[in-house]
């Protein structure tokens, strides 16, 4: 349900003509999520073939054409290419003359607010930052997953009703983000999502190594209880050795990576001293175990010396039975909830749509927070 009033009639965007310029999982993905709002898709760039292949599926009948054309033909152009080509995507369009005033320029990157288009607000044109904080995957599905996805929304004040118009059309929940505050934002989505498939493909190897034929079933809902207990509860919603205090489990995790997985110590290292330093500061950790605890993870051996494994320290035995079961969560509690895979970056000084590109194309089906 969308907790946003409806725009009035006023308030719309009239109905636009929609370019994009980077046929990435982001951009086809969008214009095809307004063309269901009324707007009308008329032109899209994109250089590789798997970007011709998503244009075509998402956009059939909409002409390939370079980045400069697609700014000639739309009133709503979409800039989604990677964070780091965008400045110089910007400054080219506004230098080669491409830009027109009154036109609406959109980036879709979770990084930059709207100071990124000075080049082309200063030939005219209207600059949004419309982020949405959702993993891509460039086919038909992102159209339906738009709908409740939150976007950072970044404009001036002038046109912050036509942005917000313009993300609930696509089905989207505007969040206002400032520009200053765009770079912290952008650091908390890769956190939670970019981080949170490392986590998981590192937790299935290690299973598969232990001899569990079906990591990701048995995965799924243990993973989706602590997700969801994690949103409603935050830091209440810790279980597990280090939440417990419990320093000899903690211990033998190490030895163990150690040997089969030296790959794994670091992170899980540096996951457990953070574990520990908010259990501790949320009064889930007792201090008085939590000096072994962090003992355990102080004094490790350097990660390279696979044969090394630290002392097993006494601890108290855990009063749960599995250590990591989502146990002694509150049911009842409030409800909480980019690099950029997946974007398409045009050369504007070449905009041949037959031109190879090197970023991989292989559809991204885990969370990456909206990347392109």
């Amino acid at each position: 349900m969308n907790a946003n009033p409806p725009i009035e009639a006023q308030d719309r965007p009239a109905r636009l003509t929609v370019g994009v310029v980077g046929a990435g999982r982001v951009g086809p993905a969008l214009a095809a999520s307004l063309q269901l709002a009324g707007h009308r898709p008329v032109a899209v760039s994109g250089v590789s073939d798997a970007s011709v292949r998503r244009a075509a599926a998402l956009l059939p009948d909409v002409p390939l054409v370079s980045p400069a054309e697609v700014l000639v033909r739309a009133d709503l152009v979409l800039l989604t290419v990677p964070d780091d080509a965008l400045a110089g995507l910007v400054s080219g369009l506004a230098e080669t003359g491409a830009v027109r005033p009154g036109q609406l320029l959109v980036h879709t990157s979770g990084r930059f607010g709207t100071a990124v288009l000075d080049p082309a607000t200063r030939a005219g044109a209207l600059p949004l930052a419309l982020h949405p904080a959702m993993t891509f995957t460039g086919t038909q599905v992102d159209v339906q997953r738009l709908a409740g996805c939150s976007f950072g929304v970044t404009a001036p004040d002038e046109l912050r009703m036509a942005a917000e118009a313009l993300v609930i059309e696509m089905g989207g929940e505007p969040e206002w983000i400032a520009e200053a505050a765009r770079p912290l934002y952008h650091a908390a989505l890769a956190i939670g999502a970019n981080h949170l498939v490392t986590l998981v493909a590192q937790s299935m190897e290690l299973l598969r190594e232990a001899g569990v034929g079906a990591p990701d079933r048995m995965l799924g809902p243990l993973l989706g209880a602590a997700l969801d207990n994690a949103l409603r509860s935050g830091d209440a919603a810790l279980t597990g050795p280090v939440a417990r205090g419990d320093a000899g489990t903690v211990a033998a995790h190490i030895a163990e990576l150690r040997k089969h997985a030296p790959q794994s110590v670091a992170g899980y290292l540096a996951m457990a001293r953070t574990t520990a330093d908010r259990a501790l500061a949320h009064g889930l950790l007792k201090p008085e175990l939590a000096e072994d605890l962090l003992g355990v993870l102080a004094h490790v051996p350097n990660a390279s010396d696979v044969s090394a494994a630290p002392e097993v320290l006494d601890a108290p035995e855990a009063s749960e039975g599995t250590p990591d079961a989502p146990d002694g969560t509150p049911d009842e509690a409030p409800d909480g909830t980019r690099d950029d895979g997946g974007q398409d970056a045009p050369d504007t000084r070449a905009p041949d749509p037959e031109t190879p590109q090197t970023p991989d194309d292989t559809p991204d089906s885990g969370p990456q927070g909206g990347d392109r």
